[in-house]
């Protein structure tokens, strides 16, 4: 019984992402501790969402045209480091996924490289055998026209 290869790759995919959390955790408490990436990082895309949200679920229940008051400076910031880690995790999840991707994508062109490999190397044996059987049917129809050639042999 033959036992397929343990999947090294996928195991190691799992542990990135899991290892993806907690860099997202500390990522987010860095957010929220800097000045500049409150201010520049989370707090544009923590408005943003909040105003989106807003708007989309005025507009379900019926309200046209409110206005939407922006969310407080310490609520926004926490949603945009909220928002960071969450994209933080979809970005390494991504990029597993490519690379999973790829890897099954090479080893798909490698088989088909080793299967049209194979395809050739039989087509190319094929080839010497017709032609060695076209030879000996040659040699063989000469020995019988020699054979024919020869006087037929006489009783006495």
């Amino acid at each position: 019984m033959v036992v397929g290869a343990f999947p090294i790759a996928k195991l190691l995919y799992l542990g990135v992402r899991q290892m993806s959390k907690p860099v997202a955790n500390r990522i987010k408490a860095g957010a929220r501790r800097s000045e500049f990436f409150k201010n520049y990082v989370c707090l544009p895309p923590a408005q943003l969402y909040h105003w989106i949200e807003m708007r989309t679920k005025m507009r379900i229940m019926g309200f046209r045209g409110a206005a939407i008051k922006p969310l407080n400076e310490e609520a926004a910031a926490e949603l945009g480091a909220e928002l960071l880690g969450e994209a933080v995790i979809f970005v390494v999840g991504g990029a597993c996924m490519v690379l999973e991707y790829s890897r099954q994508a090479a080893n798909s062109r490698r088989k088909e490289e080793e299967l049209n490999q194979n395809i050739n190397s039989l087509q190319t044996q094929l080839a010497e055998l017709t032609l060695v059987t076209e030879t000996l049917d040659a040699q063989l129809r000469e020995v019988n026209r020699l054979l024919l050639s020869l006087p037929a042999p006489t009783n006495k």
